[in-house]
């Protein structure tokens, strides 16, 4: 790990001395991406730019996050309003509806960019996004955006223990994808919904849960926690069979696999 980490101080520091615009959500990949760019530019003396995106498929507390962690790094944020559903195809929730948001997002990011002087767009996707399902890969492919957790094969595991080590405050944070995730392909998207399904989770998490999904299936609402948790969801069901159905679901269950990254994935592959 030793190593993989001076790889990519290494290939970052060249990015940062011609400049760099790195996608920042507030995770631990990105955030990894970032710790190493900011000390980079302070070597440097080159400014960083982390641009996050706010979005209706992100969490407010995604947003809240990012202004923390890019505040500790030193690094110059800019939060950038976005609207995916521009392209209406987005709404729609296609199998491929990463792939279309990511091309979306990503070339306004070029552009902004270009007018802070950067030559080089990061992110922050890893090896191990390659080995599964996730069409937004292609697009950043497309547009040429760097991707150097992914170019030297550092994966989910190694970006968290290099981020241990670098004392980067959000670096057991779980993977906090898009709320799109929780609803099945090709159901229209609904914004009142997600807010809904954001609420329900938020509210498990403070019930000591870290990781938690609530995946909609028609009238079903799907919750999902680690498998290791589900003895003590069982034990908290009744207020959360309360709070749930306050906010209008009617059926509500628990996944037995317990929680799997890109679970509404499973009927497409």
């Amino acid at each position: 790990m030793k190593n993989k980490l001076a790889q990519l101080e290494q290939y970052v520091e060249r990015l940062v001395q011609e400049g760099i615009c790195i996608a920042f959500s507030g995770g631990v990949d990105s955030s990894l991406i970032l710790k190493v760019a900011t000390q980079a530019g302070k070597k440097l003396k080159k400014e960083v730019y982390a641009i996050t995106f706010e979005s209706q498929l992100h969490p407010t507390s995604d947003l809240i996050l990012s202004k923390k962690v890019a505040k500790e790094m030193g690094a110059t944020h800019k939060i950038v309003k976005m609207n995916e559903f521009e392209n209406k195809e987005i709404l729609k929730n296609p199998v491929n509806r990463c792939y279309l948001c990511k091309k979306y997002l990503f070339s306004n990011l070029q552009k902004i960019s270009k007018e802070l002087g950067c030559n080089y767009v990061v992110d922050g996707t890893n090896a191990d996004d390659v080995k599964v399902y996730r069409p937004g890969v292609q697009a950043l492919k497309e547009l040429g955006i760097i991707s150097p957790l992914k170019d030297l094969g550092i994966t989910k595991e190694e970006v968290r223990k290099m981020a241990e080590k670098l004392k980067i405050s959000v670096s057991s944070r779980p993977a906090a994808p898009c709320m799109a995730t929780r609803l099945p392909y090709n159901t229209e998207i609904d914004f009142d919904l997600l807010k809904k399904i954001e609420r329900g989770e938020e509210f498990i998490k403070k019930l000591g849960f870290t990781v938690v999904r609530l995946r909609m299936h028609g009238d079903v609402i799907r919750i999902e926690v680690a498998k290791e948790d589900l003895k003590r969801l069982l034990e908290k069901s009744g207020e959360i069979i309360d709070y749930l159905k306050n906010l209008g679901f009617i059926y509500i269950t628990v996944d037995l696999e317990g929680f799997r990254s890109g679970s509404m994935d499973i009927p497409i592959l």
